[in-house]
């Protein structure tokens, strides 16, 4: 018997010995430029990647390629650059965007209803009409849409589609029947149910009365889910993306991840945040899960809101809004709900991304890291989500306690004429201050928000740079003060997105041990203008030394 095995050993050891080792590959011929972590500008002509994704070295023009190779890729000249990193969006929201009736590109109100009635003739099997993208601002229609002007297309099927935003959603009498709203409902709190004179629901929802009618919405299958993931994952390596913050990960969408990830299509890196305490307590327990997949994916951090958008005027204010005298908006939590939600989560190490649009939610969320902080030492990272309207007296608060603004450029150029009629010319000193926050010590992430934003970190790496839109207005930029530098807007798109995660030691940058996360694309962007960065296009995106989306 000791025979026998000695004979099995020796079998075993001389099969693994006649297996070859897996050599390194060379992601060879490229155009490199990425940042060190001081920011300075690193070139490069080839990447040395271990079987494992991670980067061995980069190679400088004229240096010695290694001898032995498993593959090799030519590159043929063209520019890489570090995959770029949302730090803020919202994965199968923008799949089920895509696969649902998407009302982004109406720029009226006749234009949407044009475009829901040909939809839900070509989608007669389906039992509601799904969708959103709508945006009162760009019709320039002066008041919310109503359920009559639903009821004037579809009058036979339940209606329900969300705002640009996702902080309000229109429905039509349908739906609201069957959700049993009526005269007599009363607005949730933390929501608004839109009213007219006759105190009739209109047939807008903001916020947390949102939830009235979603109660009803037929729940999509697992395979539904998985398709909508398959999109968005698509659409987002096809913008040169290879990493992203998803906000407000439900116990559905994790299991649509890990699905995923066990069937070997987990493309992208996704670091989840729960939404609320309940999903991160379910899905990890005592604290962040491990990273998943070859650091695809994991939970670290749960998402809060304290309140609502500025669009459907749920921001929370300090004063009234000057287009809306006696509404300050949406508060979502007391100071003590808040202070006990983000007290359970850091008792565990997630690490909290709070969303607060407001002056008055900034303030709030302010005082609640101020009161923390005394008790959760250590690297927390607080996130302050979107900080969109900050009280120039609480600027210099967000170099305390190292927290980060997660903030979305793309958001000023969409908002800055609905900002001024928001707020009136007084109230704009902390307007999406990205400058003031870098100067107050703060640490940006920057991230596009999508699907209420087009993920392009391209045209949002413009807009960083001019605070301009896509027109070109307003000429120089909207309280330019506040643009960054190329430098400074391409860290909060890379490795400082990394870190605002918990990731630079994985991913976030170009360099010896980090993951091979890399873009392709038809140009410099350090030599672009932003016109041209804006229009910037990925040809290739590697994602852990693997090709995973190229242009056709």
């Amino acid at each position: 018997m000791r025979r026998l095995l000695r004979t099995a050993a020796a079998a075993a050891v001389a099969l693994f010995a006649a297996t070859p080792a897996l050599a390194d590959a060379l992601v060879d011929n490229v155009d490199g430029v990425a940042l060190d972590r001081d920011g300075n500008e690193v070139r490069f002509t080839g990447i040395v990647i271990a079987p494992d994704g991670k980067i061995i070295r980069l190679l400088k023009r004229g240096e010695k390629r290694p001898d032995r190779l498993d593959w090799r890729a030519d590159m043929k000249g063209r520019v890489a650059i570090p995959g770029m990193i949302d730090a803020h969006g919202h994965v199968m929201s923008l799949g089920f965007r895509a696969l649902e009736l998407d009302l982004a590109a109406a720029t009226t109100l006749s234009a949407a209803l044009g475009r829901i009635a040909a939809f839900a003739a070509a989608n007669s099997q389906r039992p509601w009409i799904t969708g959103g993208g709508w945006n009162q601002e760009v019709w320039k229609l002066g008041r919310f849409p109503t359920a009559a002007d639903l009821d004037a297309v579809i009058a036979d099927r339940p209606v329900w589609l969300k705002r640009a935003d996702g902080h309000a959603g229109w429905a039509n009498s349908v739906a609201m029947k069957a959700a049993g709203i009526t005269a007599r409902t009363v607005s949730p709190a933390g929501g608004r149910i839109e009213k007219g004179p006759n105190g009739q629901p209109t047939g807008v929802f903001v916020d947390a009365a949102m939830a009235l009618i979603e109660a009803k919405l037929p729940q999509p299958t697992a395979r539904d889910r998985n398709a909508a993931f398959v999109k968005a994952q698509e659409m987002l390596l096809s913008q040169g993306i290879t990493a992203t913050a998803d906000m407000g990960t439900s116990i559905e969408d994790w299991l649509t991840f890990r699905r995923m990830g066990d069937l070997g299509g987990l493309r992208i890196r996704i670091m989840a945040y729960s939404g609320g305490l309940e999903p991160a307590l379910l899905i990890a327990g005592q604290g962040p899960t491990p990273w998943l997949y070859g650091d695809r994916l994991r939970m670290g951090g749960i998402k809060l809101y304290t309140d609502g958008a500025l669009g459907s005027r749920g921001a929370w204010l300090k004063a009234p809004y000057a287009d809306a005298p006696g509404n300050s908006g949406l508060g979502f939590l007391k100071d003590d709900q808040l202070l006990n939600m983000m007290s359970r989560g850091a008792m565990d190490n997630f690490q909290l991304a709070v969303h607060a649009i407001g002056d008055r939610a900034n303030q709030q969320l302010l005082d609640a890291i101020d009161e923390l902080s005394e008790t959760y030492k250590g690297d927390r990272r607080w996130r302050i989500e979107h900080a969109q309207i900050v009280d120039p007296a609480d600027l210099p608060r967000f170099g305390r306690h190292g927290i980060i603004a997660s903030m979305q450029p793309v958001h000023e150029a969409s908002d800055w004429r609905m900002a001024e009629a928001r707020l009136g010319p007084g109230r704009l000193g902390g307007a999406y201050a990205w400058q003031q926050l870098i100067r107050a010590g703060s640490r940006l992430a920057f991230g596009s928000d999508y699907p209420v934003e087009n993920p392009n970190p391209f045209a949002n790496w413009a807009v960083a740079l001019t605070r301009e839109d896509a027109a070109g207005e307003p000429f120089g930029g909207w309280r330019p003060q506040d643009r960054v530098s190329l430098i400074q807007a391409w860290k909060a798109f890379t490795s400082d997105a990394a870190y605002a995660g918990f990731a630079e030691d994985r991913f976030g940058t170009l360099a010896p041990g980090q993951r091979a996360d890399f873009v392709i694309v038809d140009r410099d962007p350090t030599m672009a203008s932003p016109r041209d960065l804006r229009a910037t296009r990925v040809l290739e995106t590697w994602v852990g030394g693997e090709k995973v989306w190229e242009a056709k």
